[in-house]
């Protein structure tokens, strides 16, 4: 199972476009979105792109509460599953505890994933490039006794930008 994650689309609807339409590329099933969507728009390639997806409110969305019973956004922290696998959501970096199999958070505009106490970690960074040239996402494959996590940039200053990808694998029980 892979799934696409990305946080932090703020107003560029553009990356967050590119970076579904890399995991729809990449076989993902499924999308979640760690907030600060800013925009209409980027709930609408969520919706759009014809997978399930699940998000949350970030700290810049309250204004994107009118619009909310359109789309598939919650208040954090959101607790939710996929088929045997338990995930929690948030935005702000609050609510870091293992109570769940899977952690997804953004806010830090930085990519982190961590593997404590048989729970996974994982901010995927920022899709916006805000606070470098740099757009960012990540997806997780999990396999029977594996979590694959495949980290992607693409740097917007170069000339026809491609995503690269690192990869990072947990053996779990």
């Amino acid at each position: 199972m892979k799934i696409g994650i990305l946080s932090d689309s703020h107003q560029k609807p553009d990356l967050t476009k590119s970076a579904i339409e890399l995991f729809k590329n990449n076989s993902c099933e499924y999308l979640v979105h760690a907030g600060d969507l800013c925009m209409e728009e980027n709930l609408q390639s969520l919706e759009n792109a014809q997978l399930p997806y699940v998000s949350v409110f970030g700290n810049n969305d309250m204004h994107l509460l009118s619009v909310a019973h359109k789309y598939k956004i919650h208040k954090e922290p959101y607790y939710f599953k996929i088929k045997e696998h338990k995930f929690k959501l948030m935005h702000l970096p609050f609510y870091l505890t293992g109570d769940t199999d899977i952690v997804i958070f953004g806010h830090t505009h930085a990519f982190e994933q961590q593997f404590n106490n048989n729970t996974l970690f994982i901010n995927p960074g920022e899709v916006c490039a805000r606070n470098k040239p740099i757009s960012e996402c990540a997806m997780l494959e999990i396999k029977q006794n594996q979590y694959i996590i495949t980290y992607f940039t693409k740097n917007l200053t170069t000339i026809n930008p491609q995503w690269e990808h690192k990869e990072f694998i947990y053996e779990r029980q």
